[in-house]
């Protein structure tokens, strides 16, 4: 008798144990997502001429708001799909305007404005408003993913 429960016992430990795990226990939490949307990079990179006669190459990308995405919608913007798009230019509707908006407010910045992260921040802010302004773009945020001035 004592040689079964030597071994019964332990094995109902391990069985409530099992058990308390699998259903009783609260589930871990889901961890929270850092970027909740879409990070779209522009395909095509930016060379922009700067106030003292320097340039600058960027590589830019787009964090859209939840839900948000850069496929066009059926039937797309003007009837073309993504492989009917010009060389350079990726899915985004809109993409063009995309492209103009940040292209003018990149061109004509002071070097030490974009090579500063404040002043890179600065920047950021206002293309996103003027693309909240002038597109139907659901933008959140605008990365600068590679930045050269010379």
């Amino acid at each position: 008798m004592k040689s079964k429960l030597k071994i019964i016992l332990p094995v109902l430990l391990i069985a409530f144990g099992g058990v308390y795990k699998f259903a009783l226990a609260k589930p871990a939490p889901v961890p929270k997502k850092k970027i909740e949307g879409e990070v779209y990079v522009l395909p095509k990179e930016f060379l922009v001429n700067l106030e003292s006669g320097r340039f600058a190459k960027l590589g830019v990308a787009l964090v859209f708001h939840h839900g948000f995405t850069a496929a066009p919608a059926e039937g797309g913007h003007g009837g073309g799909s993504a492989s009917s798009a010009p060389e350079g230019y990726g899915i985004l509707p809109q993409e063009a305007v995309v492209r103009s908006i940040i292209t003018d407010e990149l061109t004509d910045q002071s070097a030490d404005r974009l090579q500063s992260r404040k002043g890179r921040h600065k920047i950021q802010k206002e293309i996103v408003e003027r693309l909240h302004k002038e597109t139907d773009v659901e933008v959140e945020d605008v990365l600068f993913t590679d930045v050269a001035v010379q």
